[in-house]
């Protein structure tokens, strides 16, 4: 009895009842409403079972005895309150044990029952207390995984108050860090995070990727302590499965690049003995762009910032802001960051696109909205103050994207792309190519005449090489696509 509760809990126990008592064994509520239920498979079915034990359990609940018995022709219920809480713990009002068995009754059942109440009521307690903290964990998580939504999308005073009711507070500036764990391993993660840390990060499971967690961890002083090994270090030496890339500091409203950052530290890491990787300086466009640069983004996304839904039900502007950055950064996957369905974001997008004036099935206006999207989430002090320069659109974007090329043209972005494609200067064919297929591998492997694996292989050695993520989103394919299509420009100049 006590082997079965501790291995098969309340299920098991039933079980073997039921076994013991060749008929049913089950628990039920005071109103009669059967909760478990467990029949022998051998046997004689035993009629009207429902009606026989809701009878019992009313005259249980009505006399307050601590045992009932209800007869019938051919078969007896028998039936014994149960404890779920202590006393004054709770609802004291517990479920009933009842067990049916065919007349006459097997010697010591009564007793064998009576003596499995307490072992049942211990298994109902701990089963109880799981299901509530498995509620409590979960709050927390969506809790959590809320904030870094709020985070990601800019919306930091709303982050801070939602995040002021868990622990621990926001630090800012900060670090993001990716945790990439083996299947079923972040739970083990997350407490090697905290005791390396002292609980001082944020830390969120991916709801996108089920292998990903999330840390938004305070940013190292300039002089950390002697012998003091930061925390994602740690995480890597201690896990021995897993894979951490790491942001620049970043200020708490930018953690949508630092998350960027880090998933690009993540693609260098994986190729590395040590299994860790921070990103390296490189600037963000949306830096570079300058002030016609900004008037650019605020011309594009003007229709988006200004949409009024024609229904209540409708998204609005924010709720469209925030679907194209989550799906140009998780593309597909961004169904589960936005918890809607595939259709939903469907639906989203082609408004979107409608809005704009763009075709976003095409990688070049993919890479303006995300510019512009980039530019609109970065202070306007940041940018640099050069005057830009005129340009006509190319056939590269849409008309809508068009005035793109006279801000690619700047000098500041011409320098800002030739620091992207340095590494790759001169054996860029692969990069172009794929490229040209709007980021697609298969039409990308036709093209260099390989096969697609082979066409991965040479992908992921240019993860290597540039040191960002270019197969998973979230991808740079944006920034290579800006990156060349400004060398194509200064070229044909």
């Amino acid at each position: 009895m006590h082997r079965l509760a501790r291995t098969g809990g309340t299920a098991g126990l039933l079980r073997w009842l039921a076994g013991r008592a060749e008929g049913w064994a089950g628990l039920v509520g005071p109103d009669g409403t059967v909760l478990h239920a467990a029949a022998r498979t051998a046997g004689a079915m035993v009629p009207d079972v429902a009606g026989l034990v809701a009878e019992g359990a009313s005259a249980l609940t009505e006399r307050g005895v601590q045992a009932y018995a209800v007869d019938t022709g051919a078969y007896t219920a028998l039936l014994f309150p149960l404890s779920v809480f202590p006393p004054g713990v709770g609802d004291d009002t517990g479920p009933v044990l009842a067990v049916v068995t065919p007349r006459p009754v097997a010697a010591g059942l009564a007793t064998l029952l009576a003596d499995v109440v307490l072992p049942l009521s211990l298994c109902l307690q701990a089963e109880t207390l799981e299901r509530k903290r498995r509620r409590v964990d979960l709050a927390e998580s969506r809790g959590r995984e809320a904030v870094l939504h709020l985070l990601m999308t800019g919306q930091l005073s709303i982050a801070q108050q939602v995040a002021g009711a868990l622990r621990p507070r926001l630090p800012d500036p900060v670090r993001v860090c990716v945790v990439e764990c083996s299947g079923g391993g972040r739970d083990e993660v997350a407490r090697v995070c905290v005791d390396a840390d002292g609980g001082r990060s944020w830390i969120v499971r991916c709801p996108v990727y089920a292998r990903h967690l999330i840390l938004v961890m305070p940013a190292e002083a300039k002089e950390p302590e002697p012998g003091a090994v930061p925390t994602d270090e740690t995480v890597a030496a201690r896990v021995g499965d897993c894979v951490v890339g790491v942001s620049e500091p970043v200020p708490l409203a930018d953690t949508a690049t630092g998350y960027r950052q880090a998933f690009h530290a993540l693609a260098v890491a994986r190729e590395l003995p040590a299994r860790h990787a921070r990103f390296g300086v490189s600037p963000d466009p949306a830096l570079v762009v300058g002030p016609a640069g900004r008037r650019w983004a605020d011309e594009l996304l003007n229709p988006l910032l200004t949409h009024v839904p024609r229904r209540p039900q409708d998204p609005g502007s924010q709720e469209l802001l925030a679907t194209a950055a989550s799906w140009l950064a998780f593309s597909s996957h961004a169904t589960g960051h936005l918890k809607v369905h595939r259709n939903t974001l469907a639906a989203r997008l082609r408004l979107i696109g409608e809005l704009l004036g763009l075709d976003l099935h095409r990688l070049a206006d993919q890479a303006a909205l995300d510019l512009a999207l980039r530019v609109r989430s970065t202070p306007a002090p940041a940018c640099t103050p050069e005057p830009a320069q005129s340009g006509s659109p190319a056939s590269g974007t849409s008309k809508a994207a068009g005035g793109l090329d006279a801000i690619l043209v700047r000098p500041a972005v011409r320098d800002w792309a030739d620091r992207q494609l340095a590494p790759v200067l001169g054996t860029e064919e692969t990069l172009r190519t794929w490229v040209r297929c709007e980021g697609r591998l298969g039409p990308a492997a036709a093209e260099l005449g390989i096969s697609v694996p082979g066409a991965r292989k040479r992908l992921t050695r240019l993860e290597t090489v540039l040191q960002r993520s270019l197969l998973r989103p979230p991808s740079a394919r944006y920034d290579l696509w800006l990156a060349l299509r400004s060398r194509d420009l200064t070229a044909a100049a």
